[in-house]
């Protein structure tokens, strides 16, 4: 009795366990083509032999990615297709353009980004042939990429806003750094529009959001253009009001170079110019009951560019006030408007 049950019980599982290892219905390619038909899927498809010493996982992973790759190759095969077509609707006149675009296009080809591949492998262990199998629903990746799309265009026109904030309240190499983030997004847009026009073949510019993107992309190229005039100073300073250390001249000094089109940064690399400032006061006389101080500035101009100092000189500044305190910063106010202008000739050439 004990017996007969161990031989069913063996029965059942080898049963089992040949019922696991299944040959799958994708085998087959008119299967494949049934039930994973081009207008909904794209595919790929790999089989390769257990040899050289190689483990069934090392085999097994390689038909996967190859199966991926299988099926990402189809889709670059259509953004050509679709790229072709278009360059061929154009006229003559756009010659060159056709030309730009197929070459983003070839770009494209290289970093489309195929997400939510499914995969399936299976081992013929008689033939020791490994299959692997790989599969995207058209419709997901076409909307993951208008998600993409929509995303990324949002990003850039927030940078873009706060760019033109920036730029507006004086702060351009901030608004700098805005645009260059962007930059890089609208770059991200021309792939999901060339994957949506490949993979959704008659899709709408309104869908692609063309004229939106032409609108954030020409505001940027203008903005972008427009801070590019603008001179960018790295400024280190020493400061001293008797033996109190201040940034009065730097600061009020900063504000005046403003209005010759300068902008300020914390990182001397990306400057156009190093200006250091020195400054110290002294006492110099007092007339009834009127305090003189005189403030002492040092002023040096690097150019980044020429990698040279430009302008060097000691500019001395003698002011009066009710104290000797209020006398200096006179002093050194009074200062900045004299550094201001035997700065700018060298700043604005």
């Amino acid at each position: 009795m004990i017996k007969k049950i161990a031989i069913t019980i063996f029965l059942l599982s080898a049963f089992f366990s040949v019922k696991g290892q299944a040959v799958p219905g994708w085998l087959d390619v008119d299967f494949r083509r049934e039930k994973f038909p081009e207008n909904n899927y794209f595919t790929g498809f790999a089989s390769g032999e257990i040899s050289g010493g190689r483990s069934l996982q090392e085999v097994t992973q390689k038909m996967i990615t190859d199966a991926k790759a299988d099926l990402s190759r189809k889709i670059r095969v259509q953004i050509t297709t679709s790229t072709q077509s278009e360059m061929t609707a154009k006229s003559v006149g756009w010659q060159y353009r056709e030309s730009e675009s197929f070459i983003n296009r070839a770009e494209t080809e290289s970093s489309a980004e195929v997400v939510g591949i499914k995969t399936e492998s299976y081992y013929d262990t008689r033939t020791r042939i490994i299959y692997a199998f790989a599969h995207v629903n058209r419709y997901e990746l076409i909307g993951y990429h208008k998600g993409n799309l929509n995303m990324n265009l949002s990003q850039a026109e927030g940078l873009l806003k706060t760019a033109k904030d920036l730029e507006s309240a004086g702060e351009k190499a901030k608004a700098r750094q805005q645009c260059e983030a962007a930059s890089p997004l609208l770059e991200k847009v021309r792939v999901s529009q060339d994957m949506l026009t490949a993979i959704s073949p008659g899709i709408s510019s309104n869908d692609l959001q063309q004229v939106r993107t032409e609108t954030i992309h020409n505001q940027l190229t203008q903005l972008h253009a427009q801070l590019a005039q603008a001179v960018l100073v790295f400024v280190v300073n020493k400061e001293y009001l008797f033996d109190e250390q201040v940034n009065i001249v730097a600061n009020q000094l900063k504000a005046e170079l403003a209005k010759s089109g300068c902008s300020f940064v914390d990182n001397a690399k990306k400057a156009d110019f190093k200006l250091t400032i020195n400054v110290s006061t002294r006492h110099a006389n007092t007339n009834n009951n009127f305090v003189f101080c005189i403030a002492d500035t040092q002023v040096e101009l690097f150019d980044n560019r020429k990698q040279k100092i430009v302008y060097s000189d000691m500019i001395s500044q003698r002011s009066g006030d009710t104290s000797q305190e209020k006398a200096a910063r006179r002093a050194m106010t009074d200062v900045v408007k004299k550094v201001s202008e035997k700065l700018k000739p060298w700043i604005e050439n």
